[in-house]
């Protein structure tokens, strides 16, 4: 849900920098170099993933795998976003460099906040079905986390923006639906074939 370049505030534009900037910080100095490869891998998948998007109005929405990347990576989810997110930006001019921090925020919170909510649990339960059940939770919710950030976001930045805020927000609950299959299947299946990729 990449926000378009030039729609935020100078204020709103500073705080998503500064909350970017603080999630690297934390995210790189938690990230296991010995697990690099698997940061890498995740990138891109969010990268590849995203690129096929919808507009809509000052935003887009596409799949973006944010809970299975929070519940495998945990913090180290700040700097993979940030890459992906760079490299959209460059190469094809999704979202831009100054909305960046905002964009990088927005969908960094959102992933580390169900890893935050639902990773132990996930990683600590032996029952097949809770399992799937909370990450099914955690795809549908780091979608709709996303979006509400997003609006509040653009409504914060201009008033005018609230219309198009609701519209983001309702464009992206079938998304939650869809992301909330693909976490159950992923994170069921990582849990019964390779647990030690849950954080």
């Amino acid at each position: 849900m990449h926000i378009s370049e030039g729609v935020l505030s100078g204020s709103i534009l500073i705080t998503g920098w500064a909350g970017t900037c603080a999630g690297l910080a934390v995210g790189l100095k938690k990230t296991d170099m010995n697990k690099i490869t698997r940061t890498a891998l995740l990138s891109s998948g969010f990268f590849l993933a995203s690129l096929v998007n919808i507009k809509v109005g000052p935003s887009s929405t596409h799949l973006s795998f944010l809970a299975p990347m929070g519940l495998i990576l945990g913090w180290g989810v700040f700097p993979a976003m940030f890459v992906a997110l760079l490299l959209q930006a460059l190469l094809f001019h999704f979202g831009g460099l100054l909305v960046l921090g905002a964009n990088n925020f927005i969908m960094g919170v959102s992933s580390l906040s169900v890893y935050l909510l639902f990773g132990k649990l996930i990683r600590n339960s032996d029952s097949k079905i809770l399992v799937m059940a909370l990450a099914f939770i955690s795809g549908a919710l780091s979608i709709i986390l996303a979006a509400f950030l997003a609006g509040v976001f653009l409504t914060l930045s201009d008033s005018n923006f609230l219309t198009a805020a609701k519209l983001v927000v309702i464009a992206h609950l079938p998304l939650a639906l869809i992301e909330g299959l693909v976490t159950a299947f992923m994170i069921g299946w990582l849990k019964k074939s390779a647990p030690e990729f849950l954080l």
